[in-house]
């Protein structure tokens, strides 16, 4: 096989993997890791073999996914916003601290004390294993749709957590490899220093470099996201050239520093980053779980097993327990589920690669004296035994962690509630009937009275512009499955329905036919700035207003079934405005043509039913 045929199949493999995902509510990263490494035993071929025509090709991989790993950790510390602290900052700072601690400690102590190793090994495997990281986190948040307080946690504990295990790992490494502890000490402070002095410092002068070219327009718009791709990559690798691992830190300061900036638009950056992290993401499990062999799996299965047990049902638990056990900004159901998710990724996988590399290259030098000998052997098993770690934690927390948020009240069952931009009396008529349904609704709208008066009619509502950040990021949308863009603005519409595709996908976005349909051309706002229509028959804001206005109009909630079939219904009722279908698949605004309604399909629906009057 060539090395255009690999990389061929890997990308293949890669988006067939994230698209059955998809199709089958899986998390990603179990179909990655199981394509990649059923695709290195059926093909016999891995990456090494294209890069054995250099002797440092292992390097060079690591190298290649360290750059990776940089780039989503910067990716993900654009997501990053301090308002999120608002609500959760301290339980944070707990768990990317106090946890870190006493998961390293517990970790490497069962390292040592159980499974017998050396403890140069014990505590670098413990300072490894408290990382989590944004390449598993992410599709598993995305795949569980939590709440928006625990999403905030898991989010900046994953990508906040990645630098600081890869710091504590290389202080580890410097303990290990000192002649005696005066030098260790001297030495692993003046690491830390140059660390926090390049990753820190640096990061926030190159933001600051960075955010006045981007204010000034010193570099034009569609330069911008490889602009900053060629900034991560250099920041990364000047910071590494200073301190080992010190690139990590700076690349996660780099982009939690550019989010919070306030003179700079980088949301047209960060989207290319997301797609180019789907990409990364795919790509690395699958060369990475490819890597591994059988064998390789055999020798340490049973110690594999072992800690991953510990892990689960204890380290993590723990950590999370005794950082979290006075904080009053936590429940105790959010504790529980902190305390179940912890999956280990790509940037566990890297830091093991290069420490075992430099332990096992030291022990067969004889550094460790007569431990030589025991240490290079045990360097050797710790590749497969955190692989070991990733594809169990993975597939664990990627299976249980769902059930166990819905039964825990952090996360919906079905996420087809509906968001309505706009509370005129017409949006409300229509909520009002879905919310006493059983079905979550939400409106947003700038007009106080609306607002007072769906709150009057039992309605969640906020006053608040759907277009606003305080709508994006800080309103908890989990249940809700779909946006209608109903304001009395149809640009203000259609922009709600493409800023907030990224929150509901495309196929979760609609509006209302706009006023200026009929319009020609030149008047008529373009066709590609239109989203979904919604509702049968496609009135526009006008005239659902003036319907609603009428006595004789009301909406109606009717089962279609095999003995009163959608035919009948519309002989019942010709000028019906279908509003929304629920079926198996949930609730969903109905679009504005109809395609074939099923049996078992509840349609709700705008129907004229004037009243009999008895004499």
């Amino acid at each position: 096989m060539s090395s255009l045929t690999y990389l061929t199949w890997i990308l293949a493999l890669g988006i067939s993997c994230q698209w059955l995902a998809w199709r089958l509510k899986l998390p990603s990263i179990l179909l990655l890791l199981a394509g990649g490494f059923a695709f290195g035993r059926i093909s016999g071929v891995r990456i090494d073999d294209f890069l054995a025509a250099s002797s440092d090709g292992s390097s060079v991989l690591l190298s290649v996914v360290g750059l990776f790993v940089a780039i989503i950790l910067f990716e993900g510390g654009l997501t990053l916003k301090f308002r999120e602290l608002r609500e959760s900052g301290l339980p944070i700072l707990r768990l990317c601290t106090l946890a870190v601690v006493i998961s390293f400690g517990l970790t490497a102590v069962f390292m040592s004390q159980v499974l017998g190793y050396d403890w140069r090994i014990a505590a670098l495997i413990g300072a490894i294993l408290t990382v989590t990281g944004p390449t598993v986190i992410a599709p598993l948040l995305r795949h569980i749709n939590p709440t928006r307080k625990m999403a905030s946690m898991l989010k900046w504990e994953g990508i906040v957590v990645d630098p600081i295990g890869a710091i504590l790992a290389v202080m580890v490494f410097k303990v290990a490899m000192a002649t005696d502890m005066e030098a260790a000490q001297s030495e692993t402070l003046q690491s830390l220093g140059i660390m926090i002095a390049v990753g820190v410092i640096g990061a926030l002068v190159i933001a600051k470099l960075v955010e006045w070219l981007l204010r000034h327009h010193l570099v034009p718009d569609y330069l911008q996201p490889v602009f900053l791709l060629a900034v991560v990559a250099v920041a990364f690798t000047v910071s590494n050239a200073f301190e080992k691992e010190a690139g990590l830190l700076t690349v996660t300061v780099l982009g939690i520093a550019l989010a919070n900036q306030r003179h700079a638009f980088v949301r047209h950056i960060l989207e290319f980053k997301e797609n180019l992290r789907t990409l990364i993401i795919s790509s690395l499990f699958i060369v990475l779980s490819g890597r591994i062999a059988p064998a390789d799996l055999g020798g340490t299965l049973w110690k594999g097993l072992f800690l991953l047990i510990f892990l689960i049902a204890i380290g993590r638990p723990l950590s999370v327990y005794a950082s979290l056990v006075f904080s009053k900004s936590t429940t105790f159901k959010e504790k529980t589920f902190l305390a179940a998710m912890a999956p280990r990724g790509i940037v566990a996988a890297a830091i093991t690669s290069i420490f075992a590399l430099e332990f096992e290259e030291a022990a067969n030098h004889g550094q460790f004296g007569e431990k030589s000998v025991m240490i290079a052997g045990q360097s050797q098993e710790l590749v497969a035994l955190v692989f070991m770690v990733i594809v169990g934690t993975v597939a664990t927390y990627g299976i249980a962690a769902v059930p166990m948020a819905r039964r825990l009240g952090l996360a919906s069952k079905n996420a087809t509630g509906i968001l309505f931009a706009g509370a005129d009396p017409w949006i409300r008529r229509i909520a009002k009937t879905l919310h006493d349904n059983g079905h979550r609704v939400m409106l947003l709208d700038t007009n106080d009275k609306n607002i007072s008066a769906a709150k009057m009619d039992g309605l969640e509502a906020h006053r608040a512009n759907i277009l606003s950040e305080f709508a994006e990021e800080e309103l908890d949308f989990n249940g809700l499955g779909h946006l209608v863009a109903a304001t009395p603005n149809d640009e203000v519409n259609s922009m709600a329905a493409d800023r907030f595709s990224h929150q509901f996908t495309r196929a979760g976005v609609w509006q209302i036919e706009p006023i200026d349909r009929d319009e020609h051309h030149r008047k008529a706002a373009a066709t590609d700035l239109r989203h979904n229509i919604c509702f049968s028959q496609a009135p526009n804001q006008m005239e659902l207003s003036e319907l609603v206005a009428k006595p004789e109009i009301t909406i109606k909630k009717t089962l279609i079934t095999e003995v009163f079939s959608f035919d009948q219904f519309e002989q019942a009722y010709p000028d019906a405005i279908v509003l929304f279908l629920s079926d198996s698949k949930g609730l969903r605004p109905a679009p504005a043509k109809l395609g074939k309604i099923l049996a078992g399909t509840t349609v709700y629906a705008m129907v004229n039913e004037t009243p009999v009057i008895k004499s």
